[in-house]
């Protein structure tokens, strides 16, 4: 049964890179294809602009919730740190609660955005595609997000987890700065 449980988690990580992945090649082919054609040729795809906002955020609201769940996001805690555990938990707690509060704002306002659009029946500009189709990335990033802030929560309140995995940039700098050899002639 865990070795099910880990396959599934390894699929669902490698199809959330894959994703977000495609999307930022498609994103830059796109935009390197429209400058040449404007630049060059002096014509280009009346689509591409609008093609390229929403593919950015598809990425955006799609690798916000893949970046709560790797620990990618940079945040300030550096006072949290210094709390004791019971304390850095409860606040961490606090936190994820505030989070979801939010996430459960966005979705509830999606939904009835979503709604409305689906029922004007508008298309996106110079694309044919029907706009609650290409603006749903607002409701699935925040379902997504919310369901990363429950499962962290729920690994709080187990003792799993005492706080948010956020980037360390100034550590890993510091690391990278003593794994680099010295130069002893400059």
């Amino acid at each position: 049964m865990r070795d099910v449980k880990k396959m599934l988690t390894n699929l669902v990580n490698r199809v959330e890179e894959g994703i977000v992945s495609l999307i930022l090649v498609v994103m830059t082919v796109t935009v390197f294809v429209e400058v040449i054609l404007r630049f060059g040729f002096n014509t280009g795809m009346v689509w591409a602009d609008q093609f390229v906002l929403h593919l950015a955020a598809w990425m955006v609201l799609l690798g916000a919730s893949y970046g709560v769940k790797v620990g990618s996001h940079i945040g300030v805690d550096f006072v949290v740190r210094m709390l004791p555990p019971g304390a850095r938990r409860i606040t961490t707690a606090a936190a994820l609660l505030m989070c979801l509060a939010y996430c459960g704002l966005f979705i509830y306002g999606s939904w009835f955005y979503l709604a409305k659009l689906h029922r004007i029946g508008i298309e996106v500009d110079d694309i044919p595609i029907a706009k609650w189709i290409a603006h749903s990335v607002l409701l699935i990033g925040f379902v997504l997000l919310a369901i990363r802030f429950l499962i962290l929560l729920v690994r709080v309140l187990q003792g799993k987890a005492d706080s948010f995995h956020l980037a360390d940039e100034a550590r890993e700098a510091l690391e990278q700065f003593e794994e680099e050899p010295v130069d002893k002639e400059a």
